[in-house]
């Protein structure tokens, strides 16, 4: 999921496509749909629907989630541990 919001955020205010997203982060499209599901339930992007196709921008709170996770990560990353 993190990976996801990385390239969300990455993607800046204009967001990113479902089909840009399923290539970034070489999902199925069936598995990225529940992760979308689950990032907008818990309010860490926002899809927007325009002309029947959908965009994903990343919330303030998705910004938040994503820098307690680096934080999280780079704390493992110093006793050798892996996420």
């Amino acid at each position: 999921m993190a990976d996801l919001l990385i390239v969300t955020e990455q993607s800046g205010l204009d967001g990113i496509k479902t089909t840009h997203l399923l290539t970034k982060a070489n999902l199925s499209h069936s598995r990225l749909s529940k992760f979308l599901e689950n990032l907008t339930g818990a309010n860490l992007i926002n899809k927007i629907e325009y002309d029947g196709k959908n965009t994903f921008v990343i919330t303030s709170e998705g910004r938040q989630y994503l820098e307690s996770y680096k934080q999280f990560s780079n704390l493992t990353d110093s006793f050798g541990l892996e996420l």
